[in-house]
């Protein structure tokens, strides 16, 4: 057998690894910035501890019928992935999270730990003992991590029959596992064993230990952060940021999930299997409600006179302007939406960079200088004429829609930059100006080692709302994504912190409805799609989740309702 790397071709030998095969044509390395940590083979992704051709066939080897099938589909093409890839990343972090727990494991057997979520560039991790978690533990912990990297121990899965995994998760005390597992759809279970510790992380693996080199710890009252490796920089740790905004909205999230008796999929399931799904959103959307009434109230005792909101995609901006708006006018206020939108420059003006690109999310496609001299007219009580941005056009029109703020009046405004220092002039008077940033900050996990990342849920809420009220493919969406993400990272993450008030937009429920509408379409993807990797992950996540018929239940005001249809707001 003949595959190619990277376009260098190589013949494998029986019994060889794709790791193997990596190190014989000389395109490891020792730093994690070049260093290859997974392969891609016609869109799927594969461990590099995948064995291509074995010496004898196994007939219950279903991983190298995969690899195989893929390399046929490729034409035995293969590209390396590296941890610049976000795919990389979060093979890198299920990694150092194993590493984690294995430690853990062999330091503390009878503590109980929790990764929870990120928090900026950290995963918070919550550790139940006695006694208490200290920082002479974490100390602890770190050097038997190091020791595990050190070791260099292979990570490779073995198949369990579905009643044997629960059976020896029941046995090992993981019985978040052991719930998830009951609706598990599929006869078999991968796990990766050390000694008599086993786990399991839903996502490709690093092939051993000794390549997870790059991480560090920082102390917390309860628990720890795990510092990933930092984006700038892939060979040093990122730096710990206290981010206390962030921590207190989480904080409260979890304040929320205890509430509503819902911390896992396992809960989630159960809810919806026993009816119990309505009630909980019922709570779930008053909890929001008087969020939404709690930040009305802020906004008027700072005597504010704009809100400036801003929030990565799919996070229900739009709707939380408009339930801001709502909350505002019971409080006697008179709101006035506004888009940052409608002050880009035309897009006549605009010049491609040395690249010849044009990145549409700059600051600098806004016309910043107008903006200012419109907002500070109006904070002075003058009438202004707002312009609109024709998006067909790609110019900015005025059509006669005036503005003027009375004693009562309020703005609110939403757009991608409303963050941003460089959005407002020194002319501004700060006081009267207060900062929303929205985010849907999922703490839902699938397990206590497994968490579910914002972004995947961000990700299928915009999937749901562009086939269903723009028409756009699943395909569409994914291969626009990385693009959005890279917008966010670079125009929205490094200000969250500056907010007067953050708002998770998130919804325990969402998930089980959410499902009910994305799951035929991912089916439906053919396996020839450039997207067809990230496709199946996603619905092997879902494999998990209940779908709920429950769309009835949900208000029209609703967050969820921006995605799904039905929303007031649009009406």
């Amino acid at each position: 057998m003949q595959i190619h790397i990277n376009g260098i071709s190589a013949d494998v030998s029986a019994g060889e690894s794709l790791l193997d095969i990596v190190r014989r044509l000389g395109l490891d390395t020792d730093s994690l910035k070049t260093r290859p940590i997974a392969a891609d083979i016609a869109g799927e992704v594969f461990t590099l501890n995948y064995i291509p051709m074995r010496e004898k066939e196994q007939g219950d080897n279903p991983t190298t019928f995969r690899m195989r099938k893929a390399i046929r589909k490729g034409g035995g093409e293969g590209t390396l992935i590296r941890y610049e890839e976000s795919r990389g990343r979060a093979i890198y972090e299920r990694t150092i999270i194993y590493i984690f727990f294995l430690a853990m494991r062999e330091l503390y057997p009878a503590a109980h730990a929790k990764v929870n979520y990120a928090v900026g560039p950290s995963l918070d991790i919550s550790v139940e003992m006695e006694p208490q978690f200290t920082p002479d533990d974490l100390e602890a912990v770190r050097a038997k991590m190091r020791s595990i990297v050190e070791a260099d121990y292979p990570l490779i899965r073995r198949r369990l029959d579905i009643d044997e995994a629960i059976q020896l998760f029941g046995q090992d005390g993981q019985e978040d596992k052991v719930r998830l597992l009951k609706w598990r759809q599929f006869t078999y279970f991968d796990v990766y064993m050390h000694g008599d510790y086993a786990d399991y992380f839903y996502g490709e693996m690093l092939p051993s230990t000794g390549y997870a080199k790059v991480f560090d710890l920082q102390y917390r009252p309860g628990g720890l952060f795990l510092l990933r490796p930092s984006v700038a920089d892939a060979d040093v740790a990122t730096r710990y940021v206290y981010m206390p905004n962030l921590s207190k909205v989480f904080a409260r999230s979890d304040k929320w999930a205890d509430l509503m008796h819902c911390r896992c999929v396992a809960d989630l399931n159960d809810m919806v299997e026993n009816g119990s799904v309505r009630e909980l959103i019922r709570v779930n959307e008053a909890l929001h409600e008087r969020r939404f009434s709690e930040i009305a109230t802020e906004i008027v005792n700072r005597g504010a006179r704009a809100v400036l909101i801003a929030g990565p995609s799919s996070s229900g901006k739009t709707t939380s302007a408009n339930r801001v708006a709502t909350q505002l006018r019971v409080l006697g206020k008179t709101p006035i939406l506004l888009s940052l939108d409608d002050y880009y420059i035309d897009r006549k003006f605009v010049k491609p960079d040395e690249n010849g690109e044009i990145d549409y999310e700059h600051i600098n496609m806004i016309d910043v200088e107008q903006f200012n001299v419109d907002l500070e007219a109006l904070l002075s009580g003058e009438r202004v004429e707002i312009p609109h941005f024709d998006f067909k056009t790609g110019s900015r029109q005025m059509l006669g829609h005036f503005v003027e703020l009375s004693d009562d009046a309020m703005l609110i405004i939403e757009g991608l930059h409303g963050l941003n220092p460089q959005l407002l002039t020194p002319r501004i008077d700060k006081k009267l100006i207060f900062k929303l940033y929205v985010s849907a900050l999922t703490t839902l996990n699938l397990d206590d080692h497994n968490r579910i990342p914002s972004t995947d849920v961000r990700l299928l809420r915009r999937m749901v709302r562009d086939y269903e009220t723009r028409g756009a493919t699943i395909e569409r969406t994914l291969g626009m994504w990385d693009s959005v993400k890279r917008g966010e990272q670079r125009w929205i993450f490094p200000y969250q912190e500056s907010a007067d008030e953050i708002m998770n937009t998130s919804l325990v429920y969402e998930l089980a409805v959410l499902k009910k509408h994305i799951y035929p379409l991912l089916k439906a993807v053919e396996s020839d799609s450039p997207c067809y990797d990230e496709v199946i992950n996603t619905i092997k996540f879902l494999n998990y989740i209940s779908d709920a018929a429950v769309e009835d239940e949900i208000p029209p005001t609703s967050i969820l309702r921006e995605f799904v249809g039905g929303n007031a707001f649009y009406r």
